[in-house]
């Protein structure tokens, strides 16, 4: 009788079986591409070409707009066409982003919740301003709203000629923000509120309308940010009349076309850039702090 003598198993593969680890080793997630070996790479070929594309531009402005002290930079701003071209401009953005946040919300609601004949084209059409040049969209209202207007409007030279435009060109931005959050919507908490007998009213502001403040915020501040800084789309219909309905890229680009004083109009241009540039990142800072919070709620 022969008697075999006990071998210890073969040890087990921890990836094989699934179950054990190697102590002291961690293992590495295996899901996604290993880009782990030239992440360092990648992380430089990114920032040179952000720099390359948005920060030396940005500083350059800002240094330009700064170079000649803060004294110039604050006299640049404050001279009474320029000021009265920034309120303009932030008064009209303002009043774009608040039209936005609700007839982009209307719109976004009609598109998910309701369908009919003509929604597919209805979809493309919001996303034409996103695919015209800006100066295409300011030919459109020209042709629409000027002295030969075929619907006998005449908006030129004023400035519901210039809120006109910008609404044509912030169309879709609250529209696509608040689509998104209509169709991942839970239905089954408004049908709970229906069987207890809550009213429509009460069901949209009390379970819906929570729900889609975040995306409307959005939206709005994104047309805001949009509405600043237009110009192609307002040249044609504004008339560039100065406190009247000059605004202030328009003044930017006059700025720069001075000619007997080259260096002082480039710095007051580049002032006058900053200022738009600093109420845009404010409105981008103010967008994420949104969105986070909405998140957290999520």
């Amino acid at each position: 009788m022969t008697v075999e003598l006990d071998r210890p198993p073969a040890a087990a593969d921890p990836v094989a079986v699934g179950v054990g680890r190697v102590p002291g080793r961690r293992e590495r997630g295996r899901t996604g591409l290993p880009l782990q070996g030239i992440s360092g790479v990648s992380l430089g070929v990114v920032v040179l070409w952000m720099s390359l594309l948005v920060f030396l531009p940005l500083a350059a402005v800002v240094g330009k707009a700064f170079g000649a002290g803060a004294g110039h930079f604050w006299s640049a701003i404050t001279q009474p066409s320029t000021a009265a071209a920034l309120r303009l401009t932030i008064g009209l953005s303002l009043g774009v982003a608040i039209v936005n946040c609700l007839m982009g919300a209307l719109v976004a609601w009609v598109l998910v919740r309701d369908r009919f004949r003509g929604s597919g084209l209805i979809e493309m059409v919001i996303d034409l301003p996103f695919a015209l040049p800006t100066i295409v969209a300011g030919l459109v209202m020209l042709v629409l709203y000027g002295g030969n207007s075929p619907v006998g409007i005449d908006l030129v030279g004023t400035r519901v000629g210039l809120f006109m435009a910008l609404l044509f060109v912030t169309l879709p931005f609250t529209v696509r923000t608040v689509q998104p959050v209509l169709l991942d919507l839970d239905r089954e908490a408004e049908q709970a509120a229906a069987s207890l007998g809550a009213a429509p009213a009460a069901i949209f502001r009390r379970v819906v309308l929570p729900q889609m403040q975040p995306a409307m915020l959005s939206g709005g501040m994104l047309s805001f940010a949009r509405a600043l800084g237009e110009y192609g789309s307002l040249v044609l219909i504004s008339t560039n009349i100065p406190f009247h309905t000059e605004i202030a890229s328009a003044v930017i680009y006059g700025k720069l076309q001075d000619a007997d004083h080259p260096e002082q109009a480039t710095q007051q241009a580049a002032a006058i850039a900053t200022l738009l540039l600093l109420a845009s990142a404010l409105v981008l800072i103010v967008l994420e702090v949104i969105q986070r919070r909405a998140a957290r709620r999520g």
